[in-house]
């Protein structure tokens, strides 16, 4: 999870069993957002975030061929923070890292 995620998201996925690290946790939540996401792709996770500079970034790699582990955006007020605890823990138990790369997904999912 980068910076822009609310904690309640976080707790909340934990609770149903989730594998969730933050940028906080990490010390990586000063990082640039390239930076960032080359982090999360080298620990092998998903990067989640409400970031639209973010969203760029990826595009940017997706466009270079640049390998990373995927993103998944969520407006900040398109979005509950309900809806992304149920559609991030779906993601979370149907699909493999390995599903994600080069990937970019928006919530909420349907």
């Amino acid at each position: 999870m980068d910076v822009h995620v609310p904690r309640a998201v976080t707790i909340a996925l934990r609770l149903h069993q989730v594998d969730v690290l933050t940028a906080q946790e990490d010390g990586s939540a000063e990082l640039d957002d390239h930076v960032q996401l080359l982090r999360a792709t080298e620990l092998g996770r998903v990067l989640v975030s409400q970031d639209k500079d973010l969203l760029r970034e990826g595009r940017h790699r997706q466009l270079d061929r640049i390998h990373f582990s995927g993103i998944v955006y969520a407006h900040q007020q398109r979005v509950s923070i309900g809806r992304m605890v149920k559609d991030l823990a779906l993601i979370g138990q149907a699909m493999t890292i390995e599903e994600w790369a080069e990937r970019i997904e928006y919530l909420p999912l349907d």
